[in-house]
């Protein structure tokens, strides 16, 4: 994109200044210059009433005849920082400018030029000043377009990856969207080489530090703006400006500073960004009221407790002086994608998530039927289903839930197919009604409430997109379509109902990862790297890192050969035993000794603590779950 006024080069270039035959006697380094305006003087002390950004037109009439004041003119001039002077010959000077006035312009590098040929001043003026208003409103009107596009981007509730593709186009240069870790959560290339582009980001990223919420940091060429509202900031937006060249609308611009209209840019697309995260989580709340279930009405809070369990007991189920378990049941792999389909099935692909959550809930409603057990069941979200248990007593805990479990997986293998199966776009999607499940029920109606990517809840919120289901086989139990069985604590009473219910869906997003092939997951199988990996979205969390390990992370990015990140995590995994650290790192103890200090001293931190070392280990543990979720 271009400035908005033009430069000198380019008022050289005006059919009235071609008509004056000019000739570039000195100072061509600022021939770059903008033209902020163009003012005729035929005074010396001229330089008095202006404000830079001028371009002087003269015929030299007033100009003083000694050389000392011809240089003092100059000097003035170049002072305050006018674009450039423009002396008609003729009327004063008749060959050609004084040498002193050439030599006093070339040593300040202010473009000197003369008009061979007679030229009406009020004909350059006119011309420059309307090539300036034409930029001006170019100016505006990119400006209003910018704010109309990234305003129908807010009212149709567009993706991350839709708003930076637009923020790419409009600018028509690289925009990459990060969270608090440096990680990249959407990007476009704006044509370029994706892989040059995100190659070595996040050490890339960590050198990139503006001062300010928006700034340009010119060492790297990135223009950044923080992306956030409330006052919790999730992550940074960045456009690459080249610098100055051009950008497709024939203008040019000094390097240092990006068009003011970038800058209007990144900060609206970085708005727009914050604003949808804020609308879809409540879209989301809204939509479960609507649905009206009461799982979710316990889970949001929606509902008084009192309510949910009088519509509970009216629909069959007496939650009331009974002893209830939160289960929840998820895939382990995310739903299939169309960037993943076969070729020419991609709509097919992508519209399966609806049926795959419905034959899911069908699987869990069928064996709490078998079972024989009494329970509210509900999907939490695009990948799980719920159930809120209600048992007689504590002791039937264990007994019903390893009977769910068992009739689940029966169930699951006789009805799993061979292959992937694509759904057509036509397919019925999951009923939107809670389901009551008791042992002599008939059918079981299983609501379908969607969750919202990228809000935190689930694995469908991640950065990386889902993987493809069906395809590939699980990691634990060797089946492309396994599933996971999650179990919170139980509870007596319905106001602690969910906390079970939370704990449960908290434990099933982390057991994915577990290799294990256990039939019911609960909470001391999960452990601290699980908790990590539940909450890797969190920014809280990402924020947490950056303040334990973000200056070891910034020196690892400034010196690629020397990763002490690595010497860290050797000296905290040997439980902070130095010579089997040192052992484990191939290094010399000496050699190992002297690292550990300068960790020390960039993280200002006494690696002798326990309770620093403590510190340091969690937020390794994040910073894995964040870069490896």
């Amino acid at each position: 994109m271009s400035a908005v006024f033009p430069t000198v080069r380019e008022v050289l270039a005006l059919d009235p200044v071609r008509h004056g035959a000019p000739r570039l006697v000195a100072g061509d380094a600022g021939l770059d210059r903008p033209v902020r305006w163009v003012h005729v003087a035929e005074v010396p002390d001229i330089a008095t009433l202006l404000g830079g950004g001028e371009l002087v037109l003269t015929t030299g009439i007033g100009l003083p005849a000694d050389d000392a004041g011809l240089r003092a003119f100059i000097d003035d001039l170049a002072d305050v920082g006018v674009s450039g002077l423009v002396v008609e010959l003729g009327r004063r000077y008749v060959s050609g400018v004084p040498r002193v006035m050439v030599a006093a312009a070339q040593r300040r590098g202010l473009p000197l030029v003369e008009l061979r040929r007679a030229t009406p001043f009020v004909r350059i003026t006119e011309a420059v000043h309307a090539l300036i208003v034409d930029a001006q409103l170019h100016e505006l009107r990119a400006t209003e377009e910018i704010h109309q596009r990234f305003t129908e981007l807010s009212v149709e509730g567009a993706g991350p990856a839709e708003v930076v593709r637009q923020a790419a186009e409009l600018a028509g240069c690289p925009v990459v969207l990060e969270n608090l870790s440096r990680q990249v959560l959407a990007y476009d290339p704006a044509g370029e080489s994706a892989e040059l582009l995100l190659d070595g980001w996040e050490e890339h990223s960590r050198r990139i530090r503006p001062a300010g919420r928006t700034a340009y940091d010119a060492d790297s060429g990135w223009l950044v703006t923080t992306v956030g509202a409330r006052g919790q900031d999730w992550g940074r937006l960045l456009l690459r400006w080249p610098g100055g060249g051009d950008l497709g609308d024939g203008g040019s611009r000094p390097a240092g500073t990006p068009p003011t209209r970038l800058t209007i840019l990144v900060e609206r697309a970085a708005s727009t960004l914050a604003l949808g995260r804020l609308i879809r989580r409540d879209a989301e709340g809204l939509e479960r009221q609507l649905h009206r279930t009461l799982l979710t009405a316990l889970l949001d809070h929606s509902r008084p407790v009192d309510e949910v369990a009088l519509r509970a007991k009216a629909l069959g189920v007496t939650l009331d002086r009974r002893h209830l378990v939160g289960v929840v049941v998820r895939h382990r792999l995310d739903e299939p994608v169309a960037d993943g389909a076969p070729a020419g099935e991609s709509g097919l692909w992508a519209d399966a998530a609806p049926a795959r959550l419905r034959d899911l809930a069908e699987a869990v409603g069928q064996a709490l039927r078998e079972a024989k057990l009494t329970a509210l069941t509900s999907a939490v979200d695009d990948q799980a289903v719920g159930a809120l248990l209600a048992l007689p007593d504590v002791a039937a805990e264990e007994r019903a839930l390893t009977a769910f479990a068992t009739a689940l997986r029966r169930i699951r293998l006789d009805t799993a197919p061979s292959r992937p199966v694509a759904v057509r776009a036509d397919a019925p999607a999951a009923p939107s009604r809670p389901v009551t499940v008791r042992p002599d029920a008939a059918t079981a109606r299983v609501a379908g409430v969607r969750g919202e990517a990228g809000e935190g809840r689930g694995p469908a919120g991640r950065a990386d997109g889902p993987r493809s289901a069906g395809v590939t086989p699980d990691p634990g139990t060797g089946r492309p379509d396994a599933v996971v069985v999650a179990a919170g604590s139980g509870v007596g009473s319905l106001r602690e109902a969910r906390r079970s219910l939370i704990e449960a869906r908290q434990i099933a997003d982390a057991a994915r990862r577990d290799r294990r092939d256990l039939p019911i997951f609960r909470l001391p199988h999960v452990g601290l790297a699980g908790l990590l990996h539940l909450l890797r979205d969190e920014p809280r969390v990402q924020t947490f890192v950056e303040r334990e390990l973000g200056a070891l992370l910034s020196h690892d990015a400034r010196h690629p050969r020397e990763q002490l990140l690595g010497t860290l995590r050797a000296y905290l995994d040997q439980g902070r035993n130095k010579s089997a650290a040192a052992a484990a790192a191939h290094l010399s103890r000496p050699a190992f000794y002297e690292r550990l200090a300068r960790i020390g001293r960039i993280l200002d931190v006494d690696l002798d603590s326990v309770e620093a070392c403590l510190s340091l280990h969690v937020a390794l543990l994040a910073l894995d779950a964040i870069r490896h979720g």
